[in-house]
């Protein structure tokens, strides 16, 4: 039984790739904690399903265009008249040797990734400054600092997220902004494709991925009022495989 709570009433969330996996456990633990939650994500019909689910607003997005990312924060904005936690999780994978990578499979892959936690990061920070409050979480990865085979595109994103992460989080501070990032080693669609002969080594001491629901506690922990003193840090959330 759970026993970890937070109170996140009168606060707005938006959160990225929230259709499913990690996503849709976040948004659902922000709901439950009182929170008003924007779902984002490119999957209109998967999002609109899981937003119900949820009592989520869900808006349709490619976190890879700023229209897309401007039009997600105005949302929020009309229905509550604020934003106060930005969670950029929105992902996806176009693994190949980095022989075989075309040049779509590098500029998609850090377009969502980086590029789409950039956009929405530029298009929430008026608003956070605004306020004087503001909590950005970024979702990276451990591949992002130890890269792993075929994943040329998502291991320089997700470094890339790390960099941005620490940077941003030294320009916001003097307004009320803390931003960071949570490395997780969670079981999602991306991981399902995974043989179970390779898990072991694809895990830490605890040898076995999170579940998504898990990862979701670690990201309101920074969301909270209470975590104001923490920024430009990245928490993994990996079972120990980062040791």
């Amino acid at each position: 039984m759970a026993n970890l709570t937070f109170n996140f009433s009168g606060r707005t969330v938006i959160v990225t790739g929230a259709a499913r996996g990690i996503g849709l456990e976040v948004s659902r633990a922000f709901a439950l904690a009182g929170a008003d939650v924007v779902m984002a994500d490119f999957d209109a019909d998967v999002l609109t399903e899981a937003a119900t689910d949820v009592g989520g607003i869900a808006v349709q997005a490619d976190v890879s265009r700023t229209e897309d990312a401007e039009r997600v924060i105005q949302t929020a904005l009309e229905h509550t008249g604020r934003v106060d936690i930005l969670i950029n999780n929105a992902g996806i994978l176009r693994d190949r040797m980095l022989w075989k990578l075309t040049d779509e499979d590098w500029e998609s892959v850090l377009a969502v990734h980086a590029g789409g936690t950039f956009r929405f990061s530029r298009a929430v920070v008026s608003t956070m400054r605004a306020q004087g409050y503001g909590r950005i979480i970024n979702v990276t990865s451990f591949t992002g600092l130890h890269g792993n085979l075929g994943q040329a595109n998502y291991a320089t994103a997700k470094a890339g997220i790390i960099g941005f992460t620490k940077t941003a989080a030294k320009e916001l501070a003097g307004f009320g902004i803390t931003v960071n990032a949570i490395s997780p080693q969670a079981a999602t669609r991306m991981t399902a494709s995974i043989p179970e002969e390779r898990i072991p080594e694809l895990t830490g001491p605890i040898a076995r991925f999170a579940a998504p629901a898990e990862i979701a506690g670690a990201i309101e922990f920074l969301a909270a009022e209470e975590s104001g003193f923490i920024t430009g840090a990245v928490l993994p959330v990996d079972g120990g495989i980062s040791m």
